[in-house]
C-alpha cells in the first residue's frame, strides 16, 4: 500500500499548540506530512516565537496571506490553499480549531474533493454573532473525520445529525502542548520581579470585547476591578493594542493602578506565568482549557463558552463584562472560595498520538476501499 501524504494547515497562534503534538506523532510513524502556514498571524510575536517554543518545524509553505477583514482573509487563504492543494494533492487535509484559516482551507479542500479532518470538532457556543462559531459549524459540516476533545462535543454533533461514524473522541490535544511547556519553565517571574500566586493574569482579544468603544471601555473597567484587588499582568494581543489606540483608550488603560502591560508572550513564558497566577481572566477558549488542566481559577469575560466542560468539570466561571460580578469573583478567590474542579477525560497529554492513529486509520481505510473498487 502506498504511504499517505497528509497536509496540516495552521493559521493563528491557537492552531500551533493543537498541531505540534500531532505532527510529532505523525513523523514518528514516518508519515509524509506538509505543514502549510496561511500567514494569518504574520508577526514574530504571534507566530515565529511559538514555532520555536513548540519545536514546530519551519512550515513547508508559508502562504503569507496576512491581515485584513474576515472576508479578505477568507478569500486570500481560500485561493492560496487551493493552489497549494492542486500543486501537490494530499490524501487528507488536517485543520484545527475555529480561526478564519480553518474554514477557508476546508472550503478549498472540499471543492477539490480532498477529505478533511477537523481537530477540536463539535465545540459550540451557540452565539452566531461570533465569527468563530460560524467557522466551527461549517468546518464540521465539510469534514469527513471529526476529532472531538470532550464528550459534550460528541453530543453536539449528534444533535446536528452528523453521522457518528465520522466522529472520533480523542481528548484535548492542547493539554499535550501544555504538559510539554510545564516541563521547561522559564525565568519570567524573576524578570517581572513577582512572586508565585501573588497576581492575576489577563488576556483579551475577541472582537466582541475589544472592537467597539462601549465594550472595550467595559473591558477596561473589569481590569480596573481586578487590579484594585491584586496586581494584574495584561498580555496584550496586537488586535487589542490596535483597538485601544484607534479608540483613544490606551491612556485610560495606562492609568490603571496595579496593572503591568506586557507584549504578546512566547508559549513557554506564558505557561509559566499562567501556572503561577492566583487567577486568570480571559476571553480565550484555549486558556479556559489550560487553567482547568492546571487547577487555576479562571474567569471567562464573555456571556457564554463553547467549552462548557471547563465550567461543568473544571475551574472556569463565565462572568461576562460586569466589573461588579468580576470583583465579587476575585474576592471569593482571594478568600479561598474559588471554584474547584477536575481534569476532564482524555486531557492526559496523549491526545496527539490518538489523533495521529485516527488520521492513519482514516487514510488507510480509504485506500483499501479505493483498491477494492478497482479490483
Amino acid at each position: 500500500m502506498v504511504e499517505p501524504m497528509i497536509d496540516v494547515v495552521v493559521s493563528a497562534r491557537p492552531n500551533f499548540m493543537k498541531v505540534a503534538p500531532v505532527l510529532r506523532s505523525l513523523r514518528t510513524h514516518r508519515v509524509e506530512t506538509r505543514l502549510i502556514h496561511t500567514g494569518q498571524h504574520f508577526d514574530a510575536a504571534m507566530s515565529e516565537v511559538f514555532f520555536r517554543d513548540l519545536e514546530l518545524p519551519p512550515p513547508d509553505l508559508n502562504l503569507g496571506c496576512g491581515n485584513g477583514s474576515h472576508a479578505e482573509q477568507t478569500a486570500a487563504i481560500l485561493v492560496a490553499v487551493e493552489r497549494a492543494l492542486i500543486e501537490q494533492r494530499p490524501d487528507l487535509l488536517v485543520v484545527a480549531g475555529d480561526v478564519t484559516g480553518t474554514l477557508a482551507a476546508s472550503l478549498a479542500a472540499a471543492k477539490l474533493g480532498i477529505p478533511i479532518a477537523h481537530i477540536e470538532a463539535g465545540l459550540r457556543s451557540r452565539n452566531w454573532a461570533m465569527p468563530e462559531e460560524i467557522n466551527r459549524v461549517l468546518t464540521d459540516r465539510l469534514s469527513q473525520l471529526l476529532l472531538t476533545p470532550s464528550r459534550d462535543a460528541e453530543a453536539n454533533l449528534r444533535a446536528e445529525g452528523i453521522d457518528p461514524a465520522r466522529v472520533t473522541f480523542v481528548g484535548n490535544v492542547m493539554i499535550d502542548s501544555l504538559h510539554r511547556a510545564l516541563a521547561r519553565p522559564t525565568d519570567i517571574l524573576d524578570r517581572l520581579a513577582v512572586a508565585s500566586g501573588s497576581y492575576a493574569l489577563v488576556t483579551l482579544h475577541r472582537p466582541a470585547n475589544v472592537d467597539a468603544r462601549e465594550t472595550l471601555q467595559a473591558t477596561i473597567s473589569v481590569i480596573e476591578s481586578i487590579a484594585a484587588r491584586l496586581p494584574v499582568f495584561f498580555s496584550i494581543h496586537p488586535r487589542t493594542r490596535a483597538r485601544l489606540e484607534s479608540l483613544d483608550l490606551s491612556a485610560r488603560l495606562d492609568r490603571v493602578a496595579g496593572l503591568t502591560s506586557l507584549p504578546p508572550l512566547g508559549y513557554d513564558d506564558f505557561v509559566t506565568l499562567m501556572r503561577h497566577a492566583r487567577l486568570v481572566a480571559t476571553d480565550s477558549g484555549g486558556i479556559q482549557e489550560e487553567t482547568t488542566a492546571l487547577g487555576i481559577p479562571c474567569l471567562t469575560l464573555r456571556d457564554e463558552t463553547e467549552r462548557p466542560i471547563t465550567v461543568i468539570e473544571g475551574t472556569n466561571r463565565v462572568v461576562g463584562l460586569s466589573d461588579v460580578t468580576v470583583g465579587q469573583a476575585v474576592d471569593e478567590s482571594l478568600a479561598g472560595r474559588s471554584k474547584t474542579g477536575r481534569v476532564p477525560e482524555g486531557w492526559d497529554g496523549h491526545a496527539g498520538e490518538r489523533i495521529a492513529q485516527a488520521l492513519l486509520s482514516f487514510v488507510r481505510n480509504r485506500e483499501i476501499q479505493r483498491q477494492r473498487r478497482f479490483d
